[in-house]
C-alpha cells in the first residue's frame, strides 16, 4: 500500500470507487462503516447524480443522512467510463470545553429504562431496546437529558411498537485535553413520528451536549461518551 492509499485508508471521511455497473471496486475503512447503514446502490445513485457532466471532479454542498451518518458535502470524479469514485464529508461533531458540562454520571441502561417505563404510562406501543451491553456509566445532564428522552418517546406514542438503539458510533471521537471521547448514539425507529415536536427535540438536544438527527420516521441522538 503507497503512501497515498494508506491515507485514504484511514481518511475520517467515507470514499468509495464504483465500476460502471455501481459495483463496489475499493472502499476505505469509513466507506465499509457507512455501507452498514445505507445500500451501496443508493450510494452509486447519488455519485451518478452528481457527476460532472463531463470528465473532472466536482463537489457539491449537499446535506445526506444515513442512519448515524449526516454528511455536508461530497466530491464526485472519474476521468473514463470504467469507474467513478465519491468521497462524503461527515458533518464534525459538537465540541465541548469542559468535560464537568457533561452533567453527573449515570447508569445509560437504567435512565433509558426509566424513560421508557415512564412512556409507557402514557401509550399502548411495545417497546423494543436494543442495547449495546458494554456501556459504562456516562455523564449526561440528567434533567435535560430526560426530557430529551421524554420528547422523543412523546413523538412517537401513536406507534404499535417504538424500538430504541444504544450504540457506540464506530471511527467517530472528538479530542479534549490530548483524550480522546467515542461517540454514542440513541436511535429511535417506528412506522412514525409527530414532526412538530422537532423544535422541542433539538431544544432539549441542545441543553444535553447532544447532537439530534430527524429521518421519515427514525430520530438520532448522539454524544460524546464522557465516563465517570
Amino acid at each position: 500500500m503507497t503512501f497515498e492509499q494508506a491515507w485514504i485508508e484511514h481518511d475520517y471521511n467515507p470514499f468509495i470507487v464504483f465500476d460502471n455497473e455501481g459495483k463496489v471496486k475499493s472502499l476505505n475503512q469509513e466507506a465499509q462503516y457507512l455501507l452498514g447503514e445505507v445500500s451501496t446502490k443508493e450510494i452509486f445513485q447519488i455519485t451518478q447524480t452528481y457527476a460532472n457532466h463531463t470528465y473532472g471532479f466536482k463537489t457539491t454542498a449537499i446535506d445526506l443522512i444515513y442512519g448515524s451518518y449526516k454528511f455536508y458535502a461530497i466530491t464526485v470524479g472519474y476521468l473514463d467510463e470504467a469507474q467513478i469514485g465519491i468521497k462524503l464529508y461527515k458533518v464534525a461533531a459538537k465540541k465541548f470545553t469542559n468535560i464537568e458540562e457533561y452533567g453527573d454520571s449515570v447508569n445509560i441502561y437504567a435512565l433509558l429504562d426509566l424513560c421508557i417505563s415512564a412512556a409507557a404510562t402514557r401509550c399502548n406501543s411495545k417497546f423494543a431496546k436494543e442495547f449495546d451491553p458494554t456501556f459504562p456509566d456516562v455523564r449526561v445532564k440528567i434533567e435535560s437529558f430526560t426530557k430529551l428522552l421524554d420528547k422523543i418517546y412523546q413523538s412517537y406514542k401513536d406507534n404499535d411498537t417504538i424500538t430504541t438503539r444504544l450504540a457506540l458510533t464506530t471511527g467517530e471521537y472528538i479530542k479534549f485535553n490530548d483524550k480522546k471521547y467515542p461517540i454514542f448514539s440513541i436511535t429511535f425507529k417506528a412506522e412514525q413520528r409527530d414532526s412538530s415536536l422537532e423544535k422541542l427535540i433539538e431544544e432539549n438536544a441542545l441543553k444535553s451536549n447532544c447532537i439530534v438527527r430527524f429521518q421519515k420516521e427514525m430520530t438520532v441522538i448522539s454524544s460524546a461518551l464522557v465516563s465517570a
